[in-house]
């Protein structure tokens, strides 16, 4: 007499982990860039290192090759160089001075303005969206809401059509 196997539970296919990030293979190219030049902008804040030692580091890491690079380079290179810019956006923001700020979430604004000024291709919404899931995976316990209230605040002021136009069809 053969007993039929045990049946196993349904796997999750959400794509996200248990913690609600999205898991390794479900990441685009242009969120893996995000990552890592997230992980390049906090050693630049916190070590104080230049861009093109970070930027030679980093292209070394393991699953860089999937990321977009040429997205990564605009990212690392142009938070670096616009640095006093993106300060100068995000400060009026803030409800703290940005040496209080934690490196991870000001790493994350820089990205999130960043995008908004240069990346018109990517919708204002997505910034928002993208910079919440980083700074839910690498930053502090609710520092992804700290970020969702600043982004939400800048959208407006740096793509002030895009959002407008946005508002207006959800009417």
């Amino acid at each position: 007499m053969t007993t039929a196997p045990k049946k196993r539970p349904p796997q999750s296919r959400t794509g996200l982990t248990d913690t609600g990030v999205k898991k390794a293979a479900d990441k685009s190219a242009r969120t893996r860039a995000r990552e890592f030049a997230l992980q390049a902008l906090y050693q630049h804040l916190v070590g104080r290192n230049e861009a093109t030692a970070i930027d030679t580091f980093t292209r070394d890491l393991v699953g860089f090759h999937k990321a977009d690079a040429a997205h990564f380079d605009a990212l690392l290179h142009g938070c670096i160089e616009g640095a006093e810019q993106l300060d100068a956006c995000i400060l009026p923001l803030l409800d703290r001075k940005m040496n209080e700020i934690s490196p991870v979430e000001h790493a994350v604004l820089w990205i999130g303005a960043y995008e908004f000024m240069h990346c018109p291709d990517v919708p204002w919404r997505v910034v928002i969206n993208e910079c919440i899931e980083l700074a839910k995976a690498f930053g502090g316990t609710d520092g992804h809401k700290y970020v969702n209230g600043v982004l939400n605040h800048l959208a407006p002021t740096l793509r002030t059509a895009e959002v407008a136009n946005d508002k207006a069809r959800a009417v």
